[in-house]
């Protein structure tokens, strides 16, 4: 079959049984070009028309181009859907945008039609609860169109921005973010250690439930503090960074350093040694998080995090020596294993046999001073009683990734090279021979929960 044959064949009949289309919630479309190449207009005039045909749809998955402030027929189609519950925009570069950007300075780089055009598609989405913003290329969204985009969405609930600079987004474009449960900051130059803190002191940050940092490169230790201390609706945060935030000089140190009586998830994970996993582990020794449950810490340079958990008997699961990561240590390359959760659990392992070879109590059996039996009791990893459990799982499975990102959402490699899709081969017995049930083949589509991000 030629390429885009299926989704024709699916307008048509969404188009010829109106009845089935208003049942039509979510629409999977394949992928049907590789990573790097560009969508061409005519698939998304196919797409479009397939939406269009769907006057309920809530969800387009697995299929996000890029949108460069220009009209396209699949963007305006999305728009004119009332129920679309989430939407992922890629922003990228416009040439009259970036021709504007060598003459001024910004504000005022999109002129009136494309900030009209962009804020006019959020005018129907009522019910859209989930919206992703993420620059490529660096395409640009100014920071007055950004807010007043987000200010249109009365039920938007779940935030993720990712990296804009410092013109489109800043710690006072994070002030004025409206009311959230979820939010994820990723590689924003604009945001720093004074603007987070300031943020979890506005009345829109009370409600935060899943709170994201992601390479944002907090200075002060002092700024996390401060968000757990202020957000107390807070339950699950992620803090991922490669320098450690210190104690600023001349602060006064009090434990706990850290601290929230609600947290039960925390995903930390800090590249470089420093003093951010002492002052963790410190501040959950002094009872700074009673009601955390589950911990995972990929770089536990030392292992005083995995020490404060429950012990485990095994973390390295059984599919680690098919990973990328293993591969590379195998061939003597470290560079590549430095961030992976191959090395962290390889290294979380070592520490458990280490303990486990290790003595730790002997227990003596005399009588009338006479000593009968010695029995050893080797050690353990771990504290026993402990509430947290040690986690080193990948929120995309099979991944050497902890952290889900953006190549995991919008990359179609797997689409594109399929290895146990289906085939044909289930009807390859008609009578017609080959030509009835060949086509080209697709593999298994595994979704991504637009969730696992926060």
């Amino acid at each position: 079959m030629k390429s885009g044959v299926r989704l024709k064949l699916l307008r048509r009949t969404l188009r010829e049984r109106r009845a089935l289309a208003q049942h039509v919630r979510e629409i999977k479309v394949p992928r049907l070009q590789a990573d790097g190449e560009p969508i061409e207009a005519k698939t998304l005039d196919v797409v479009a028309s397939v939406v269009m045909a769907c006057p309920n749809l809530e969800k387009l998955i697995g299929f996000y181009p890029v949108y460069g402030h220009e009209f396209d027929r699949l963007t305006y189609a999305l728009s004119t859907r009332p129920n679309v519950r989430e939407h992922v925009w890629i922003i990228g570069e416009n040439p009259s945008i970036t021709e504007r950007s060598l003459k001024q300075l910004p504000p005022g780089l999109m002129d009136y039609e494309q900030a009209g055009s962009f804020l006019h598609y959020h005018d129907r989405w009522r019910s859209l609860s989930t919206l992703f913003l993420c620059s490529q290329n660096h395409g640009v969204l100014e920071r007055d169109v950004l807010i007043q985009s987000l200010h249109r969405l009365p039920s938007l609930q779940h935030l993720c921005i990712s990296n804009f600079d410092v013109d489109d987004f800043d710690d006072v474009t994070l002030q004025s973010l409206p009311p959230l449960q979820s939010l994820r900051l990723q590689d924003l130059e604009g945001v720093t250690f004074w603007g987070l803190s300031e943020f979890s002191r506005t009345r829109s940050a009370k409600g935060i439930r899943q709170l994201a940092l992601v390479n944002l490169d907090i200075t002060y230790i002092s700024a996390i503090s401060n968000i757990l201390l202020h957000l107390t609706s807070l339950q699950r945060f992620t803090l991922v960074q490669e320098s450690s935030p210190e104690v600023a000089a001349g602060d006064l140190v009090f434990q706990p350093v850290i601290a929230s009586q609600q947290l039960h998830y925390m995903h930390w994970d800090i590249l470089v040694p420093g003093s951010a996993n002492k002052n963790l582990a410190s501040s959950i020794r002094a009872g700074g998080f009673p009601s955390l449950r589950t911990l995972r810490t990929p770089s536990d340079h030392d292992g005083q995090l995995q020490m404060l958990c429950r012990p485990r008997a095994q973390v390295v699961l059984p599919s680690d020596k098919y990973s990328k990561a293993y591969r590379a240590s195998s061939e003597g390359s470290t560079s590549d294993t430095a961030r992976t959760l191959f090395a962290a659990r390889r290294l979380a392992q070592q520490r458990i046999e280490d303990a486990r070879n290790t003595v730790k109590f002997k227990v003596v059996i005399e009588e009338e001073g006479v000593v009968q039996e010695v029995f050893d009791i080797q050690g353990f990893m771990g504290t026993i009683g402990s509430r947290i459990s040690y986690y080193l799982d990948s929120d995309v499975p099979g991944s050497d990734n902890a952290l889900i990102d953006f190549p995991d959402l919008i990359s179609g490699a797997k689409e594109v090279t399929p290895r146990d899709g289906c085939t044909g081969m289930w009807n390859a017995s008609h009578h017609t021979g080959k030509k009835w049930w060949n086509h080209t083949e697709r593999c298994r589509y595994h979704p991504v929960d637009l969730h696992r991000f926060f």
